[in-house]
């Protein structure tokens, strides 16, 4: 939980700015959700809806943005206040590229279209449905450990994303086979490997939000730290 101040005002600003990104964050893991759905689906409707509501995260980041300039020129924050409201800004650029990603996704549902995809890569979609429930699990568990500074569920966001890299890692090899043994699948498993990619970079964004959550905690920058070290860092 964020420190309680003198200020009555100031409390609120912080809980108003924790609300908006939870709002933010809830709206970037539907986005994925919506996205892979319009895949898996080839629907165009689902795909138009995701790419509007692209429009409201990235006015949710100009506007916590500016709540947060607003913030730190007022209040002059220093150490644990200081250390969230930077976060925070880190956090928010974070969850407006998963609804990138998500857009990314839903216009690949787009161009591909009424054309559809070979029966032969009906598996290779199975499979990047379930990396991306993956994902969407590991956003979720981001979120939370920020709603509530969990950095229990911060660790576990680490951790699941060794695991999202492997099965990411062999549904590309999957593609590939695809592509040498029938040239027909080509066109379609390309698609499906930039949809790939963008849901790995979720589960990036998704571990980048609990590292800052343990910034936020300890105060100790745990980016680019082996998982041993980092569970050392936190107990």
């Amino acid at each position: 939980m964020i420190d309680k101040h003198s200020s009555t005002q100031f409390d609120n600003e912080l809980t108003a700015i924790s609300s908006r990104v939870l709002e933010m964050g809830r709206l970037a893991e539907s986005q994925l959700v919506q996205g892979v759905y319009a895949l898996c689906n080839l629907s165009g409707e689902t795909a138009s809806e995701v790419l509007t509501r692209e429009e409201r995260i990235n006015q949710l980041e100009m506007e916590i943005d500016g709540d947060l300039s607003a913030t730190i020129a007022r209040r002059q924050p220093t150490a644990g206040d200081l250390r969230f409201l930077t976060a925070v800004s880190k956090i928010i650029a974070n969850l407006e590229r998963v609804g990138d990603e998500a857009a990314r996704i839903a216009r690949t549902v787009q161009r591909v279209g009424n054309s559809g995809m070979s029966s032969r890569l009906r598996p290779a979609i199975g499979d990047i449905e379930f990396v991306a429930e993956l994902a969407a699990k590991s956003l979720e568990k981001a979120v939370n450990a920020f709603a509530a500074l969990d950095m229990a569920q911060a660790v576990e966001v680490l951790k699941d994303d060794n695991v999202l890299d492997k099965e990411f890692d062999g549904l590309i090899r999957k593609l590939i086979t695809y592509m040498m043994e029938d040239p027909r699948t080509i066109s379609g498993s390309i698609d499906l490997m930039f949809v790939a990619k963008a849901i790995e970079r979720v589960g990036d964004h998704a571990k980048n939000l609990s590292e800052q959550v343990i910034y936020v905690v300890k105060g100790a920058d745990v980016r680019h730290n082996p998982i041993e070290a980092i569970e050392t860092i936190v107990r």
